[in-house]
């Protein structure tokens, strides 16, 4: 009879134990730097409301930043990029008197040093 308790009860006490071992390791797992989610809402280790809304917040003030520094980036390489349409038209005009001014970036008449349009 002791046997045979034993032989039924062992398996479903090492079941047990071995998911009593694994529930803290997976709890483990969601830390504050993770992406975890609750469904049962009592938090269970994933992020509070509060330090979901910081996380929002500051994505969303990277982003704004990263769309500026685009921005700016985009602008100069478009200066760069008319500017150097603007030299070939220079150099490639029919007036002798246009030349290219890389400090001003600009076309100018080398008699009267005005800006013209090649």
């Amino acid at each position: 009879m002791k046997t045979l308790l034993t032989q039924r009860l062992l398996p479903i006490a090492l079941l047990a134990l071995l998911g009593a071992w694994q529930a803290p390791a997976l709890a483990a797992t969601c830390t504050q730097g993770s992406t975890c989610v609750t469904v049962d809402g009592k938090g269970s280790g994933a992020m509070s409301t509060e330090e979901a809304r910081q996380s929002k917040e500051q994505w969303n003030d990277t982003k704004t930043l990263r769309h500026k520094v685009n921005t700016r980036v985009e602008k100069e390489f478009d200066k760069v990029d008319r500017a150097t349409d603007d030299e070939d038209r220079c150099n490639d005009s029919a007036n002798v008197n246009a030349y290219w001014e890389p400090g001003t970036r600009k076309c100018l008449d080398r008699q009267t040093g005005r800006r013209i349009n090649p």
